[in-house]
């Protein structure tokens, strides 16, 4: 059975923590309106086609804003779209020393396989804690797919020429593991973001598969 060589990161909840509403409380701090702009800008349907690389940022903010009712939502609601970035991601806690021992101790490949728009890479990368260990990068946008589809796994295995069998992907959502796991590649899913946990399961990998 081949043996597990590379191990292959989310960003958002595993690397990064994220809090969507973090940029919109940068500008009001009214509850209410907090939720009305966070479910118009960050929990559309537009943020997903973002990620999907189909629409520019230009296009998804001129529908987020048609969302909104008042001047007052749709200026808030447009500060938080552009500033987003420096306000709604965080390096999780942990998790640089830990992509950083399973390069060096343990002598892992590691990879970054991610939805994400465009912006992300241009503006976010430097912040993702292990980056310098990261051996590459595949964005969504840039692919025009997303996780769960089929496609962005198999891309992401070609333009890195890997095997999918010794590729170990780790998310926060079991139905992106399970898209992973059609197309040949184990996963854990990370969503309890425990890191103890995560690490004795990485690092006991070759014991396991």
């Amino acid at each position: 059975m081949p043996m597990i060589k590379n191990i292959v990161f989310d960003m958002g909840k595993v690397l990064l923590d994220y809090e969507c509403d973090a940029a919109i409380r940068a500008f009001t701090k009214d509850e209410k309106l907090i939720k009305k702009i966070s479910m118009a800008v960050f929990l559309s349907q537009e943020w997903v086609l973002l990620d999907m690389g189909i629409i520019s940022e230009e296009q998804g903010l001129s529908r987020m804003l048609a969302h909104l009712d008042t001047e007052e939502e749709k200026e808030i609601a447009e500060k938080a779209f552009k500033n987003w970035h420096r306000y709604n991601l965080f390096p999780k806690a942990g998790m640089g020393e830990l992509v950083k021992e399973l390069k060096e101790k343990h002598g892992y490949n590691c990879y970054i396989l991610s939805n994400a728009s465009v912006r992300v890479p241009e503006c976010c990368y430097d912040i993702i804690p292990g980056h310098e260990y990261m051996s590459g990068a595949l964005f969504s946008a840039n692919e025009k797919c997303i996780k769960p589809q089929d496609i962005i796994y198999e891309r992401f295995f070609k333009k890195f020429d890997l095997r999918p069998e010794e590729c170990f992907f780790i998310d926060d959502l079991y139905e992106n593991i399970l898209g992973a796991e059609k197309t040949g590649m184990k996963g854990y899913c990370f969503s309890d973001g425990d890191i103890g946990k995560l690490r004795e399961i990485l690092c006991n990998l070759r014991c396991r598969y």
